[in-house]
């Protein structure tokens, strides 16, 4: 397994703030968010997830692997981790795992359950799968190939950030960061939540300052999902953004800024 970990880091002195990514996403989908707050005097530090972006690919997904290996990222002090959907669940065991290295922790629209609604993604995968790299010509061309699997043209386009062309003699040509046969064989895992525990078979808890942003009009935290995320995190506050989805600090921004730079400055 190769361990190889991405970062990008905004900011040089502060309080290190960890930022993770949703599925399919990377660590500069935080770059204006990172800026903000880098100029506020945080470290940020931008990861690209295991199987994503520039990091490394795995044989196998677990978040608790996943947490494993973003681990060294949080550095000596206490971080303030974010995480958002994958990245959120990502967080969420970091926090769990290594409290000691976890100052604050705030999780965007994901809760510590398993999710059902995998099939989209998996229609996702599956279009992303059916382009022919090999005869691609431009990008223009693998959005229109991507249309039927992927009709928003918003997620599509986020899709298509993942699709790159390497241009170098003998090089790769196009291709796929994330590792899609990966995903496309243990989909169902990257819905699931398994919580660690202690010696005793207990659930292992987090009880330091924990912000949960959720989206107005996004149905991944409801009461359901709300018991199980206090029963873990002790200390959760839940914000709800007016006007916003799952991708709460990409509709958002603004307002997800505000809330967070509130929160990581209590750390100081």
């Amino acid at each position: 397994m190769n361990s190889r970990l991405h970062t990008t880091e905004y900011g040089d002195r502060g309080p290190v703030v960890l930022f993770c990514h949703g599925l399919f996403g990377q660590g500069r989908n935080w770059t204006s968010i990172a800026k903000t707050l880098a100029a506020d005097g945080f470290r940020c530090r931008l990861v690209d997830l295991p199987n994503h972006g520039r990091s490394a690919w795995t044989e196998h997904f677990s978040y608790g692997e996943t947490a494993e290996l973003v681990a060294p990222a949080l550095g000596d002090e206490p971080a303030i981790v974010v995480g958002h959907s994958l990245g959120g669940k990502v967080a969420m065991r970091l926090a769990l795992d290594r409290p000691d290295r976890v100052g604050r922790l705030c999780v965007v629209d994901m809760a510590p359950v398993r999710y059902q609604r995998m099939s989209t993604f998996a229609d996702y995968i599956a279009g992303m799968q059916s382009i022919d790299l090999a005869t691609l010509r431009n990008r223009a061309e693998a959005a229109a190939q991507l249309e039927d699997a992927v009709p928003d043209p918003t997620v599509r386009g986020f899709l298509l950030q993942n699709l790159r062309h390497d241009t170098a003699p003998g090089g790769r040509g196009w291709f796929w960061q994330p590792n899609l046969d990966l995903f496309d064989r243990e989909l169902d895992r990257v819905g699931d939540w398994t919580s660690p525990t202690d010696d005793r078979g207990r659930p292992m808890t987090y009880e330091g300052p924990t912000l949960w942003i959720a989206g107005e009009r996004s149905d991944y935290v409801s009461g359901e999902q709300s018991e199980a995320m206090r029963a873990l995190f002790t200390a959760t506050r839940l914000v709800t953004v007016k006007g916003a989805g799952h991708w709460v600090h990409s509709e958002q921004p603004e307002v997800f800024t505000a809330v967070l730079r509130q929160f990581a400055s209590a750390a100081r």
